[in-house]
Protein backbone atom coordinates (compact mmCIF):
# COMPACT_ATOMS: atom_id res chain seq x y z
CA UNK A 1 0.00 0.00 0.00
CA UNK A 2 1.24 3.38 -1.03
CA UNK A 3 2.57 5.65 2.26
CA UNK A 4 0.57 7.90 3.69
CA UNK A 5 1.88 10.66 5.39
CA UNK A 6 -0.09 11.70 8.81
CA UNK A 7 -0.35 15.39 8.99
CA UNK A 8 -0.39 16.58 12.69
CA UNK A 9 -3.63 17.36 14.36
CA UNK A 10 -2.75 21.49 14.32
CA UNK A 11 -2.75 20.71 10.30
CA UNK A 12 -6.13 18.71 9.94
CA UNK A 13 -9.42 20.89 8.86
CA UNK A 14 -11.53 22.10 11.68
CA UNK A 15 -14.24 20.03 12.40
CA UNK A 16 -17.51 20.98 12.79
CA UNK A 17 -20.90 19.27 13.53
CA UNK A 18 -22.99 20.12 10.80
CA UNK A 19 -26.39 19.63 13.40
CA UNK A 20 -28.88 21.21 10.64
CA UNK A 21 -28.03 19.32 7.87
CA UNK A 22 -27.89 15.92 10.12
CA UNK A 23 -32.08 16.96 10.50
CA UNK A 24 -32.45 17.75 7.55
CA UNK A 25 -30.88 14.55 6.28
CA UNK A 26 -33.14 12.74 8.45
CA UNK A 27 -35.91 14.73 7.32
CA UNK A 28 -35.25 13.39 4.18
CA UNK A 29 -35.03 9.54 5.11
CA UNK A 30 -38.50 10.13 6.55
CA UNK A 31 -39.61 11.81 3.16
CA UNK A 32 -38.26 8.80 1.06
CA UNK A 33 -40.19 6.86 3.45
CA UNK A 34 -43.53 7.95 3.62
CA UNK A 35 -43.38 8.42 0.24
CA UNK A 36 -42.52 4.59 -0.46
CA UNK A 37 -45.48 3.99 2.26
CA UNK A 38 -47.83 3.45 -1.55
CA UNK A 39 -45.80 0.08 -1.68
CA UNK A 40 -48.66 -1.33 0.59
CA UNK A 41 -50.93 -0.86 -2.08
CA UNK A 42 -49.27 -2.17 -4.99
CA UNK A 43 -50.35 -5.51 -6.58
CA UNK A 44 -47.09 -6.33 -8.65
CA UNK A 45 -45.80 -3.19 -10.06
CA UNK A 46 -48.57 -0.83 -9.74
CA UNK A 47 -50.84 0.74 -6.86
CA UNK A 48 -54.73 -0.96 -6.90
CA UNK A 49 -56.99 1.31 -5.42
CA UNK A 50 -54.41 4.05 -3.87
CA UNK A 51 -55.81 7.23 -2.74
CA UNK A 52 -53.29 9.64 -1.59
CA UNK A 53 -55.21 11.80 0.23
CA UNK A 54 -57.04 8.67 2.24
CA UNK A 55 -53.85 7.84 3.58
CA UNK A 56 -52.96 7.74 7.32
CA UNK A 57 -52.14 11.42 9.04
CA UNK A 58 -52.39 12.86 5.11
CA UNK A 59 -53.59 16.25 6.68
CA UNK A 60 -50.34 16.75 8.07
CA UNK A 61 -47.89 14.57 5.93
CA UNK A 62 -49.19 15.58 2.61
CA UNK A 63 -45.81 16.90 1.35
CA UNK A 64 -44.27 13.83 2.10
CA UNK A 65 -47.07 11.86 0.38
CA UNK A 66 -47.03 13.95 -2.95
CA UNK A 67 -43.22 15.22 -3.26
CA UNK A 68 -41.19 13.08 -0.57
CA UNK A 69 -39.20 11.13 -3.94
CA UNK A 70 -37.77 14.69 -3.93
CA UNK A 71 -35.71 13.35 -0.90
CA UNK A 72 -32.70 11.33 -2.54
CA UNK A 73 -31.66 15.04 -4.45
CA UNK A 74 -31.75 16.68 -0.81
CA UNK A 75 -29.63 13.65 0.02
CA UNK A 76 -27.58 13.73 -3.31
CA UNK A 77 -26.87 17.97 -2.02
CA UNK A 78 -25.80 17.15 1.20
CA UNK A 79 -23.71 14.47 0.23
CA UNK A 80 -22.09 16.88 -2.22
CA UNK A 81 -21.80 19.71 0.83
CA UNK A 82 -20.44 17.10 3.29
CA UNK A 83 -17.49 15.94 1.00
CA UNK A 84 -16.54 19.75 -0.26
CA UNK A 85 -16.77 20.68 3.11
CA UNK A 86 -14.68 18.19 4.46
CA UNK A 87 -12.56 16.17 2.21
CA UNK A 88 -11.81 18.30 -0.85
CA UNK A 89 -8.51 20.61 0.65
CA UNK A 90 -7.19 16.92 2.22
CA UNK A 91 -8.20 15.51 -1.30
CA UNK A 92 -6.30 18.23 -2.94
CA UNK A 93 -2.94 18.34 -1.08
CA UNK A 94 -2.74 14.52 -1.30
CA UNK A 95 -3.26 14.36 2.56
CA UNK A 96 -5.55 11.39 1.38
CA UNK A 97 -4.51 8.77 -0.74
CA UNK A 98 -7.03 7.05 -3.29
CA UNK A 99 -7.05 3.30 -1.20
CA UNK A 100 -7.97 4.82 1.96
CA UNK A 101 -10.53 7.28 0.32
CA UNK A 102 -11.68 3.84 -1.47
CA UNK A 103 -11.81 1.51 1.58
CA UNK A 104 -14.23 4.42 3.87
CA UNK A 105 -16.40 4.23 1.11
CA UNK A 106 -16.25 0.45 1.43
CA UNK A 107 -16.73 0.26 4.65
CA UNK A 108 -19.57 3.18 4.78
CA UNK A 109 -21.63 1.73 2.30
CA UNK A 110 -21.16 -1.56 0.79
CA UNK A 111 -21.72 -4.19 4.27
CA UNK A 112 -25.42 -2.96 4.76
CA UNK A 113 -26.26 -3.11 1.06
CA UNK A 114 -24.73 -6.48 0.84
CA UNK A 115 -26.61 -7.53 3.62
CA UNK A 116 -30.06 -6.08 2.37
CA UNK A 117 -29.74 -7.50 -0.51
CA UNK A 118 -29.16 -10.89 0.29
CA UNK A 119 -32.18 -10.31 2.91
CA UNK A 120 -34.41 -9.13 -0.13
CA UNK A 121 -33.18 -12.02 -2.93
CA UNK A 122 -34.51 -14.67 0.27
CA UNK A 123 -37.53 -13.01 0.56
CA UNK A 124 -38.53 -11.97 -2.95
CA UNK A 125 -39.06 -15.95 -4.07
CA UNK A 126 -41.11 -16.57 -1.04
CA UNK A 127 -43.75 -13.51 -2.03
CA UNK A 128 -43.72 -14.97 -5.81
CA UNK A 129 -44.40 -18.18 -4.68
CA UNK A 130 -47.75 -16.85 -3.16
CA UNK A 131 -48.52 -14.50 -5.59
CA UNK A 132 -46.82 -15.17 -9.12
CA UNK A 133 -45.54 -12.00 -9.06
CA UNK A 134 -43.08 -10.07 -7.06
CA UNK A 135 -43.44 -7.32 -4.45
CA UNK A 136 -43.31 -3.87 -6.51
CA UNK A 137 -39.90 -4.25 -8.00
CA UNK A 138 -40.46 -7.11 -10.73
CA UNK A 139 -36.69 -7.55 -12.56
CA UNK A 140 -34.99 -9.75 -10.02
CA UNK A 141 -33.60 -11.99 -12.37
CA UNK A 142 -29.37 -12.74 -12.47
CA UNK A 143 -28.05 -9.83 -14.16
CA UNK A 144 -29.88 -7.38 -12.14
CA UNK A 145 -28.28 -9.55 -9.21
CA UNK A 146 -24.78 -9.01 -10.34
CA UNK A 147 -24.86 -5.49 -10.90
CA UNK A 148 -26.35 -4.82 -7.41
CA UNK A 149 -23.91 -7.48 -6.58
CA UNK A 150 -21.24 -4.57 -7.30
CA UNK A 151 -23.46 -1.51 -6.45
CA UNK A 152 -23.74 -1.10 -10.59
CA UNK A 153 -27.14 -1.24 -10.94
CA UNK A 154 -27.68 1.92 -12.49
CA UNK A 155 -24.17 2.76 -14.29
CA UNK A 156 -25.24 2.09 -17.37
CA UNK A 157 -28.72 1.72 -19.59
CA UNK A 158 -30.98 -0.55 -19.36
CA UNK A 159 -31.41 0.60 -15.59
CA UNK A 160 -34.20 -1.76 -13.84
CA UNK A 161 -35.83 -1.24 -10.63
CA UNK A 162 -34.97 -4.42 -8.76
CA UNK A 163 -34.57 -6.40 -5.88
CA UNK A 164 -33.29 -3.69 -2.96
CA UNK A 165 -34.29 -0.63 -5.49
CA UNK A 166 -33.72 1.93 -3.16
CA UNK A 167 -30.05 1.38 -3.50
CA UNK A 168 -30.18 2.86 -7.29
CA UNK A 169 -29.27 6.74 -5.86
CA UNK A 170 -26.24 5.32 -3.85
CA UNK A 171 -24.80 3.55 -6.87
CA UNK A 172 -25.24 6.46 -8.95
CA UNK A 173 -23.60 8.10 -6.42
CA UNK A 174 -20.12 5.92 -6.33
CA UNK A 175 -19.68 7.52 -9.96
CA UNK A 176 -20.37 10.92 -8.28
CA UNK A 177 -17.93 10.23 -5.83
CA UNK A 178 -15.41 8.94 -8.19
CA UNK A 179 -15.21 11.71 -10.45
CA UNK A 180 -15.13 13.89 -6.91
CA UNK A 181 -12.04 12.19 -5.66
CA UNK A 182 -10.05 12.20 -9.42
CA UNK A 183 -11.11 15.54 -10.41
CA UNK A 184 -9.53 17.14 -7.55
CA UNK A 185 -6.26 15.65 -7.93
CA UNK A 186 -5.98 17.75 -11.48
CA UNK A 187 -8.35 20.95 -10.31
CA UNK A 188 -8.33 23.04 -7.04
CA UNK A 189 -11.76 23.57 -5.15
CA UNK A 190 -13.46 26.53 -7.43
CA UNK A 191 -16.77 27.64 -7.86
CA UNK A 192 -16.46 28.08 -11.13
CA UNK A 193 -15.83 24.47 -12.25
CA UNK A 194 -19.00 23.17 -10.09
CA UNK A 195 -21.31 25.90 -11.66
CA UNK A 196 -19.30 24.45 -15.00
CA UNK A 197 -20.13 20.56 -13.76
CA UNK A 198 -23.96 21.45 -13.14
CA UNK A 199 -24.31 23.20 -16.38
CA UNK A 200 -22.78 20.75 -18.29
CA UNK A 201 -24.90 17.80 -16.34
CA UNK A 202 -28.29 20.60 -16.84
CA UNK A 203 -27.74 19.72 -20.57
CA UNK A 204 -26.89 15.84 -20.48
CA UNK A 205 -30.01 15.24 -18.75
CA UNK A 206 -29.36 11.82 -17.64
CA UNK A 207 -30.44 9.96 -14.56
CA UNK A 208 -26.85 9.95 -13.35
CA UNK A 209 -25.69 13.82 -15.12
CA UNK A 210 -28.78 14.89 -12.59
CA UNK A 211 -26.88 13.27 -9.62
CA UNK A 212 -23.56 15.33 -10.59
CA UNK A 213 -25.59 18.62 -10.91
CA UNK A 214 -27.26 18.23 -7.01
CA UNK A 215 -24.15 16.77 -5.43
CA UNK A 216 -22.02 19.70 -7.24
CA UNK A 217 -24.48 22.62 -6.29
CA UNK A 218 -24.36 21.25 -2.68
CA UNK A 219 -20.60 21.65 -2.82
CA UNK A 220 -20.87 25.39 -3.90
CA UNK A 221 -23.21 25.26 -0.57
CA UNK A 222 -20.33 24.28 1.19
CA UNK A 223 -18.00 26.44 -0.69
CA UNK A 224 -20.00 29.69 0.38
CA UNK A 225 -20.50 28.62 4.03
CA UNK A 226 -16.82 28.31 4.18
CA UNK A 227 -16.53 31.78 2.47
CA UNK A 228 -18.42 33.81 4.51
CA UNK A 229 -17.04 32.07 7.89
CA UNK A 230 -14.70 34.61 9.30
CA UNK A 231 -16.61 37.92 7.80
CA UNK A 232 -18.35 40.71 9.31
CA UNK A 233 -21.03 40.20 6.73
CA UNK A 234 -22.11 36.77 7.53
CA UNK A 235 -24.88 37.17 9.51
CA UNK A 236 -26.78 39.70 7.30
CA UNK A 237 -25.91 36.73 4.77
CA UNK A 238 -27.61 34.45 6.52
CA UNK A 239 -30.63 36.51 7.01
CA UNK A 240 -30.92 36.86 3.55
CA UNK A 241 -30.70 33.34 2.80
CA UNK A 242 -33.41 32.21 5.83
CA UNK A 243 -35.68 34.65 4.00
CA UNK A 244 -35.03 33.62 1.23
CA UNK A 245 -35.40 29.71 1.83
CA UNK A 246 -39.30 30.49 3.50
CA UNK A 247 -40.04 33.21 0.46
CA UNK A 248 -39.33 30.61 -2.79
CA UNK A 249 -41.55 27.65 -1.16
CA UNK A 250 -43.98 30.27 0.27
CA UNK A 251 -44.51 32.40 -3.47
CA UNK A 252 -44.69 28.74 -5.30
CA UNK A 253 -47.76 27.69 -3.12
CA UNK A 254 -49.44 30.76 -3.23
CA UNK A 255 -48.92 31.35 -7.03
CA UNK A 256 -51.21 28.06 -6.97
CA UNK A 257 -49.27 26.99 -10.61
CA UNK A 258 -48.61 23.40 -11.87
CA UNK A 259 -44.58 23.44 -10.86
CA UNK A 260 -44.41 19.74 -11.78
CA UNK A 261 -42.20 19.93 -15.04
CA UNK A 262 -40.20 22.67 -13.36
CA UNK A 263 -39.65 20.67 -10.03
CA UNK A 264 -35.57 19.43 -10.57
CA UNK A 265 -34.28 23.14 -11.35
CA UNK A 266 -36.42 25.05 -9.02
CA UNK A 267 -35.00 21.99 -6.61
CA UNK A 268 -31.20 22.47 -8.01
CA UNK A 269 -31.82 26.41 -7.27
CA UNK A 270 -33.42 26.04 -3.54
CA UNK A 271 -31.64 22.85 -2.30
CA UNK A 272 -27.88 24.91 -1.74
CA UNK A 273 -29.89 27.78 -0.51
CA UNK A 274 -31.56 25.49 2.20
CA UNK A 275 -27.97 23.69 3.13
CA UNK A 276 -26.36 26.92 3.35
CA UNK A 277 -29.02 27.94 5.76
CA UNK A 278 -29.00 24.59 7.35
CA UNK A 279 -25.22 24.45 7.99
CA UNK A 280 -25.35 27.78 10.12
CA UNK A 281 -23.13 26.48 13.68
CA UNK A 282 -25.52 25.92 16.43
CA UNK A 283 -25.39 24.75 20.32
CA UNK A 284 -27.94 22.94 21.04
CA UNK A 285 -28.52 21.07 24.51
CA UNK A 286 -26.43 18.16 24.85
CA UNK A 287 -29.46 15.66 24.61
CA UNK A 288 -31.13 17.30 21.82
CA UNK A 289 -27.47 17.22 19.80
CA UNK A 290 -27.17 13.81 20.70
CA UNK A 291 -30.54 12.98 19.40
CA UNK A 292 -29.86 15.17 16.04
CA UNK A 293 -26.43 13.01 15.68
CA UNK A 294 -28.67 9.83 16.38
CA UNK A 295 -31.01 10.53 13.46
CA UNK A 296 -28.22 11.16 11.60
CA UNK A 297 -26.38 8.38 11.58
CA UNK A 298 -29.39 6.23 11.20
CA UNK A 299 -30.48 7.67 7.80
CA UNK A 300 -28.27 5.32 5.27
CA UNK A 301 -29.91 1.96 7.51
CA UNK A 302 -33.32 3.27 7.56
CA UNK A 303 -33.22 4.07 3.59
CA UNK A 304 -31.87 0.64 2.74
CA UNK A 305 -34.15 -1.22 5.15
CA UNK A 306 -37.89 -0.03 5.21
CA UNK A 307 -38.16 -1.63 1.62
CA UNK A 308 -37.01 -5.37 3.14
CA UNK A 309 -39.14 -4.29 6.14
CA UNK A 310 -42.36 -3.95 3.93
CA UNK A 311 -41.88 -7.12 2.00
CA UNK A 312 -41.56 -9.08 5.12
CA UNK A 313 -45.28 -7.34 6.44
CA UNK A 314 -46.40 -8.20 2.65
CA UNK A 315 -45.07 -11.68 3.22
CA UNK A 316 -46.78 -11.98 6.96
CA UNK A 317 -50.06 -10.47 6.02
CA UNK A 318 -49.90 -12.57 2.88
CA UNK A 319 -49.35 -16.27 5.07
CA UNK A 320 -52.51 -14.86 7.02
CA UNK A 321 -54.45 -14.47 4.29
CA UNK A 322 -55.52 -10.45 5.33
CA UNK A 323 -54.91 -7.42 3.30
CA UNK A 324 -52.62 -5.21 4.84
CA UNK A 325 -54.02 -2.22 6.37
CA UNK A 326 -52.59 0.56 4.88
CA UNK A 327 -54.99 3.06 6.05
CA UNK A 328 -55.03 2.52 9.27
CA UNK A 329 -53.22 5.03 11.23
CA UNK A 330 -51.88 2.95 13.93
CA UNK A 331 -50.68 0.21 11.27
CA UNK A 332 -48.50 3.48 9.57
CA UNK A 333 -47.14 4.62 13.36
CA UNK A 334 -46.39 1.66 14.26
CA UNK A 335 -44.09 0.68 10.25
CA UNK A 336 -42.52 3.75 10.71
CA UNK A 337 -41.33 3.39 14.15
CA UNK A 338 -40.40 -0.10 13.58
CA UNK A 339 -38.30 0.92 10.96
CA UNK A 340 -36.47 4.04 12.71
CA UNK A 341 -36.06 1.49 15.47
CA UNK A 342 -34.70 -1.15 13.37
CA UNK A 343 -32.41 0.88 11.70
CA UNK A 344 -30.99 2.39 15.01
CA UNK A 345 -30.41 -1.40 16.21
CA UNK A 346 -28.59 -1.94 13.08
CA UNK A 347 -26.18 1.26 12.80
CA UNK A 348 -25.21 0.06 16.28
CA UNK A 349 -24.73 -3.70 15.86
CA UNK A 350 -23.85 -4.15 12.76
CA UNK A 351 -23.27 -1.00 10.79
CA UNK A 352 -20.87 0.77 13.26
CA UNK A 353 -18.51 -2.29 14.21
CA UNK A 354 -18.66 -3.91 10.79
CA UNK A 355 -17.04 -0.41 9.59
CA UNK A 356 -14.58 -0.20 11.76
CA UNK A 357 -13.77 -4.27 11.09
CA UNK A 358 -13.40 -3.30 7.71
CA UNK A 359 -11.43 -0.30 7.49
CA UNK A 360 -8.96 -2.16 10.50
CA UNK A 361 -8.39 -4.90 7.86
CA UNK A 362 -7.98 -2.83 4.67
CA UNK A 363 -5.82 0.27 6.43
CA UNK A 364 -2.87 -0.30 8.49
CA UNK A 365 -3.78 0.67 12.34
CA UNK A 366 -2.47 3.72 12.83
CA UNK A 367 -3.73 5.37 9.43
CA UNK A 368 -7.17 4.24 10.70
CA UNK A 369 -6.63 5.98 14.09
CA UNK A 370 -5.45 9.17 12.96
CA UNK A 371 -7.13 9.87 9.78
CA UNK A 372 -10.33 8.01 9.67
CA UNK A 373 -12.48 9.57 12.23
CA UNK A 374 -11.44 13.34 11.18
CA UNK A 375 -11.21 12.80 7.48
CA UNK A 376 -13.33 10.15 6.41
CA UNK A 377 -16.52 9.79 8.45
Amino acid sequence: MTPMIIPKASTWPKTQKLLGLEGLRFLATVAVLLWHYQHFAFVGEEPVGLVRSELPFYRVLFPFYEKGKIGVEIFWSISGFIFFWKYSAVIADRTINGWTFFVYRLARLYPLHLATLLLVTMLQPMYFVQHNYFFVFQQNDIPQFVKQLFMASDWLPPHGVSFNAPIWSVSIELVVYAAFFLSLRVVRPSPLFNLAVIVISIATGTLMAKCFAFFYAGGLAAMARQAVAGTRHRPKLEALAACASIAMPAAFWMSGMDLEALTAPLLLIYTPILLFCCSKPMVLPRRLETLVETAGNTTYSCYLLHFPIQLAIALAFSSMQRPIPYLDPLFSAAFVLSTLVTARLTYCWFEAPVQRLIRTLLLRRQETRQAGPVLLQ
